[in-house]
């Protein structure tokens, strides 16, 4: 799953950077916009006025066909009417360097409308045009105890239409820039998710199967190196297996004749003595060995009942006449390896009537997980003792005495089997006295 995430962020990661650097070019090309927008309008403003203050001073009238200045008594621009102080200070700037004298200068924004003189002489579509994106613009300018120089123009601050060509930019940017890095991405997260999926199948029993090598140099390198890594760790545990087979054969065969050199010793109680001691020989072997081969169980996965699972070990208890009580369950489809599941249960179960006396166990079906529950009425354990005790050959009891502390795996084997079946084994103890053992599995 990481690799289809990691392909994911890395194609997040340079969205949003091409989003940023888009919203910083949108930032400055708005900025450069209204910058040539005023420019486009203070100077031509400027000479108009600068003209006909001049022709004020000479005693003639503004122009009307040299920028339609007019000269009105009073300030035409009414009280809360929309503003642009960028061109009031522009302006000003512009007529102070001409070396104009002039009082406030005053703007004001108005609705561009079909009927305004601005419009007159545009075709019908470019009216319709302005008067969506732009307004009339009302330019006052105070010649002090003279009355005020009025210019008015066509303000087009609105900046809808270029908004979407360069939203139109950005997608066509992210198209032709996102879909080579989805590519990339795909090429380099296919041959990892392989990778990581042959990773963890790799010890569950499945068969081993070579990973193909595909994708970039740096990951074909990568795939090539897990597959000889999983053959040589494959023929390790081949090995191992081996190994183990040959020790439990060979020591086997003289506990065998060890049972059966017995037979002739006379007294009874020493014949019987002996007997559980080989039996006991027998049981540590078989825990041993299994605790040793569990990362590659021979049995397959198969669909059980776990609830009848449960009741024939508890039934099998019942048979030994040990104190063991069973809540009856609902029929519970799981798929396990049934053999090994039964001696986790059946591990916990002994070590319940053994240190507590009895046992009571029951299945809880939940919606995500079942939970096998074996509680009893024993001693306990000490809380900060609770993990130790699924250490291999770990044993509270340290009397040594096989009867009343075992070797020390049953919990060891019991917690690797669930692992193994991708569960736990959680310990707890009962605020009525007595130890809780549960066996919690994915549903």
């Amino acid at each position: 799953m990481w690799p289809r995430k990691l392909a994911g962020q890395m194609t997040l990661l340079i969205a949003l950077a091409l989003f940023v650097a888009q919203a910083i070019n949108f930032t400055m090309l708005l900025r450069e916009r209204r910058y040539f927008a005023l420019t486009q309008i203070t100077g031509p403003a400027a000479t108009r006025f600068a003209d006909a203050i001049e022709r004020g001073l000479q005693g003639r009238p503004p122009v009307a066909d040299r920028g339609r200045v007019r000269l009105l008594p009073r300030n035409p621009v009414p009280v809360g009417r929309e503003r642009e102080p960028e061109v009031e200070s522009n302006l000003r700037t512009a007529l102070s360097e001409s070396g104009v004298k002039i009082g406030r200068i005053v703007t004001g924004l108005a609705p561009l409308r079909a009927d305004n003189p601005l419009l007159r002489r545009m075709p019908a579509d470019r009216q319709r045009y302005m008067m969506r994106v732009a307004d009339e613009l009302t330019i006052a300018v105070e010649r002090p105890g003279l009355g005020w120089l009025v210019q008015r123009m066509p303000w087009g601050h609105r900046d809808m239409g270029l908004i979407w060509r360069l939203a139109g930019q950005t997608l066509i940017l992210f198209v032709i820039v996102l879909l080579p890095v989805l590519w990339a991405a795909r090429r380099i997260s296919r041959p990892l998710r392989d990778l990581t999926a042959a990773a963890e199948r790799f010890g569950s029993g499945t068969p081993v199967v070579p990973v193909a090598v595909t994708g970039p140099d740096d990951v074909a390198a990568l795939i090539a190196a897990f597959n000889a890594l999983r053959l040589r760790v494959t023929a390790m545990l081949d090995e191992k297996d081996r190994m183990l087979g040959a020790i439990g054969h060979d020591l086997r065969t003289p506990l065998a004749a060890l049972r059966v050199r017995i037979e002739s010793v006379e007294d009874e109680a020493d014949r019987t003595r002996m007997a559980e001691t080989i039996a006991d020989m027998n049981r540590t072997l078989d825990d041993i060995l299994s605790l040793a081969r569990l990362g590659r169980p021979s049995e397959p996965m198969t669909d059980v009942d776990l609830a009848a699972l449960v009741d024939a070990v508890v039934e099998d208890f019942h048979d030994l006449g040990a104190p063991v009580a069973f809540e009856e369950a609902a029929r519970l489809r799981m798929r396990l390896r049934p053999t090994l599941m039964r001696r986790a249960v059946r591990n916990l179960i002994e070590n319940a009537v053994k240190y507590g006396g009895s046992a009571a166990v029951s299945v809880e079906d939940g919606t995500e997980r079942v939970a096998i529950v074996v509680a009893d009425d024993g001693p306990g354990i000490p809380d900060d003792r609770l993990n130790d005790v699924f250490d291999p050959f770990t044993r509270l009891e340290t009397s040594r005495n096989r009867d009343t502390g075992g070797i020390g795996l049953g919990l060891a084997l019991a917690r690797a089997i669930v692992r193994d079946a991708g569960g736990e084994v959680v310990l707890a103890n009962r605020a009525e006295g007595g130890l809780t053992a549960t066996i919690i599995l994915p549903r």
